[in-house]
């Protein structure tokens, strides 16, 4: 197997990161990614004021999940884990214990490159793994890689070295990112989910009013709650959510922030959806005790509410939006067909719920709901009160 090891602050993580690593994932044929945000750089010291090591790891994930390579990118915190500073030679000795009879290969940008023959025990580090050195700009191109490999072939003889300029690379340094953040400025040079996960968690003087957030703000800081395979999922929805507030006349704007923040906890483990139940005061009856499903609505609505004050009628909507209940107001039920027939659904008979929603919402409800119902009797599943009361109201 061949790994990529990808180190560095990650202060923040941006698409300058992400495209490398990507051209680099691709053109070695690598089968694995690894990420490694360090702790203390051995070259330079962490400006004041930033991010703690968890928040960059937590960066450094929703930056990993937007190279869309499932499990085959994985972020460590090795690094984070030593005192004092983090050295790329202990690094890669501890990961050639876990992968004894794996090729490792070492991604670095064309600084790193240049001086890494005064680096930390350079010779361990070139004996260990192969680099892969990317050029960070257009400048970058052969004619400046070719002194330095034959350099180090010269004076490492088991150097194995990669060298690669990408087309198009996004060209930005983090030094520059971040007083670019602290201006408002520089959301296009990041993945949306951390550019989310920044105006959330207010890194880098950002002053974002979490109560009061525009839809285009709101947006990245929906997504940064998520997984990465559940993005596609959440922004279909809220499309789907406008559609079908136009076609029946509710607030589109209410139906795209409950769109956007409807699985916003679905993530979490049950000890975790437990812990939020516990913390907001949230009565579970005896399924939803043990139904890990339902519980997202329940701390999605809280969240919403709490971090985003939104107001009940958002609230009741994500409440509501997995089970139903009986007489749902307008907005809950557009929320609870949005999320059943957007446009990344593909289940036996989606097509036909979609025209019969866009004929009659009522109709279109009493369907999804008996659809619900007879797919969890089939799989032996419980079914909640809630849902049967919800089709029982109609059906009367």
């Amino acid at each position: 197997m061949k790994i990529g090891v990808y180190g560095g602050t990650f202060n923040p993580p941006h698409l300058g990161h992400v495209t490398a690593a990507r051209a680099v994932f691709e053109l070695l044929k690598l089968d694995l990614l690894l990420l490694v945000p360090d702790r203390e750089p051995p070259h330079k010291a962490l400006p004041a004021g930033s991010p703690t090591p968890e928040q960059r790891l937590e960066m450094t994930r929703l930056a990993g999940e937007q190279l869309g390579l499932g499990d085959r990118v994985q972020v460590l915190d090795l690094e984070l884990k030593r005192t004092g500073r983090s050295y790329t030679s202990d690094t890669l000795a501890q990961l050639k214990e876990r992968y004894p009879e794996d090729e490792l290969w070492l991604l670095m940008g064309t600084d790193m490159f240049l001086t890494i023959q005064i680096w930390h025990e350079a010779e361990k580090i070139l004996s260990l793994a192969g680099i892969a050195t990317f050029g960070r700009t257009e400048a970058d191109t052969e004619e400046l890689f070719s002194v330095q490999r034959d350099y180090l072939y010269r004076t490492y003889p088991q150097a194995r070295i990669f060298t690669l300029t990408i087309p198009g690379v996004v060209d930005v340094s983090s030094t520059d990112l971040r007083t670019m953040l602290a201006k408002g400025e520089g959301v296009n040079l990041l993945p949306p989910a951390v550019y989310g996960y920044i105006l959330r968690e207010g890194l880098y003087g950002t002053r974002a009013d979490l109560k009061r957030l525009p839809l285009r703000e709101l947006r990245p800081i929906a997504l940064s709650y998520l997984k990465n395979k559940r993005i596609p999922h959440v922004l279909g929805t809220e499309q789907e959510a406008i559609r079908l507030a136009e076609r029946y006349g509710a607030d589109v704007e209410k139906a795209r922030v409950a769109a956007l923040l409807h699985d916003c906890t679905k993530k979490l483990n049950m000890e975790e959806q437990l812990e939020l139940c516990g913390r907001y005061g949230i009565q579970l009856d005896e399924l939803e005790q043990k139904a890990l499903k339902l519980l997202h609505a329940k701390t999605g609505a809280a969240i919403a509410r709490d971090v985003f004050g939104v107001d009940d009628e958002i609230y009741n909507a994500i409440w509501w939006h997995t089970t139903g209940h009986a007489h749902m107001t307008l907005l809950e039920k557009v929320i609870y067909l949005a999320d059943y027939i957007e446009p990344s659904r593909n289940f036996p008979g989606v097509d036909k719920l979609r025209a019969v929603c866009y004929k009659d919402l009522d109709e279109g409800l009493l369907m999804g709901l008996e659809m619900t119902i007879e797919e969890m009797t089939e799989m032996g599943n419980p079914v909640h009160h809630a849902t049967i009361e919800a089709r029982d109201a109609l059906k009367g």
